[in-house]
């Protein structure tokens, strides 16, 4: 069966939770662990808790909110994203997941409908990775990627560890990590990029996180005088991190599918001044594609021209990947799910791969999952500008309701 959720009373709360952590000019700041990110928290556990929801917290922070089913011995089927925010976010990325669902708790609450699995909406920590690095670690740590020692003992830049912010705010929890399991997850989130938008599409019916690889490089080459030091003489670092960053992006360019994408987000020079041949140069270097075999032909292709940079301008060259998340395929049962609840709606949508790292990356590795796009304005996201409407708001929560029932009365069972 299916049920219309409530979409002015979405947006009110999108816009309540807005109204924690604002900024100037119109975002929100909710880092993990903080005073705004605990005050964000406790507003969604009041709200769950009005409809007889019980609250259960793991030993990373990872909340846990039960809407009982009539078969509570069955693993829940399970739906949320995260609350914390960039330091100048949007109000929408992360947020919506955990708000929609709890609308559709609500409006399962209005109707007396009774699943047959219980439902879990799930608060991951520290999804951005803005205040503890690695981005999604909670989620990782509790689909096994990461121990718990080593999440609690990360640090920010004031040298707080997530243990210490986790006691500070009140939310260091008992519950093992890895608990509860999930018979499914399904995420619902803005897309964070143009395609929807620019297609006319309403929804993403999101079939896999593409996969990326970080590498940290260094370029030595020799500080020189930029007058008396002929050209031909030079080791200039720089010239080097230009040739490698020309070269890949033309490579990337190149590529008609538009699935190959190159990023250098961070570019330093030691020491810099005007009239100096840079002699150290450090930058970033971000590969992703949708398919794990140009992933590895990608990396290579990096290596090749980072090789061919450092001889041409006579520099050393040192490259060192510090992070690497494979192409990731969701679930074929929760896709249909998702694409039946959307063909339900009769609007247009399309199947599309995520650009972007979700918790349900590591999700998905412990259980069934798949993710929901509606667009937002312009792409724009890590951002204050972020913007959904609250018609497409209201549309993903109702494809996340639609895919929620299905999964979770799998006889077609509700009361």
């Amino acid at each position: 069966m299916s049920v219309s959720i409530d979409g002015q009373r979405l947006w009110a709360s999108l816009m309540a939770m807005a109204e924690i952590g604002p900024t100037e000019n119109g975002g929100s700041c909710r880092l993990a662990l903080t005073e705004e990110d605990a005050t964000g928290r406790r507003l969604l556990i009041e709200w769950c808790e009005a409809l007889g929801c019980t609250l259960r917290v793991d030993r990373v922070g990872n909340l846990f909110l039960r809407r009982p089913g009539k078969r509570d011995d069955l693993d829940p089927v399970a739906t949320g994203s995260h609350l914390d925010t960039q330091p100048k976010g949007g109000r929408f990325d992360g947020i919506l997941g955990v708000l929609a669902g709890l609308e559709v708790f609500r409006t399962l609450h209005d109707h007396d409908i009774i699943t047959e699995h219980p439902l879990e909406l799930v608060v991951w920590t520290n999804e951005e990775g803005s205040r503890f690095a690695p981005a999604m670690v909670a989620s990782g740590t509790y689909a096994g990627e990461f121990s718990v020692e080593s999440t609690l003992a990360r640090k920010d830049r004031d040298g707080v560890s997530f243990g210490e912010a986790l006691s500070a705010c009140g939310f260091a929890g008992e519950l093992p990590v890895g608990e509860p399991r999930l018979d499914a997850f399904f995420e619902l989130h803005i897309e964070q990029g143009p395609v929807l938008e620019q297609e006319g599409e309403a929804i993403g019916v999101v079939t896999g996180v593409q996969g990326m690889r970080w590498f940290d490089v260094t370029l030595h080459g020799q500080s020189a005088h930029a007058g008396p030091t002929p050209m031909r003489y030079r080791h200039d670092a720089m010239a080097a991190a230009a040739r490698l960053i020309d070269r890949l992006q033309a490579h990337a360019m190149a590529d008609d599918s538009g699935a190959t994408k190159v990023t250098f987000g961070c570019l330093e020079i030691d020491s810099p001044s005007r009239n100096v041949i840079p002699g150290e140069v450090r930058l970033s270097v971000d590969l992703r594609h949708v398919d794990e075999g140009e992933l590895d032909a990608l990396e290579a292709r990096y290596d090749q021209e980072l090789a061919a940079a450092a001889e041409t301008f006579g520099v050393e060259a040192a490259s060192e990947r510090i992070w690497a998340s494979p192409v990731v395929d969701f679930d074929a049962g929760c896709i249909e799910a998702v694409e039946c609840a959307a063909r339900t709606q009769g609007v247009p949508y399309r199947r599309m791969m995520s650009g972007a790292g979700h918790d349900s990356v590591y999700v998905s590795r412990v259980a069934p999952t798949a993710m929901i796009f509606i667009p937002c304005r312009d792409g724009i996201s890590h951002n204050e500008a972020e913007y959904a409407t609250p018609e497409h708001c209201a549309l993903g929560a109702q494809v996340l309701c639609d895919a929620l029932l299905e999964r979770a009365n799998p006889q077609g069972g509700a009361q």
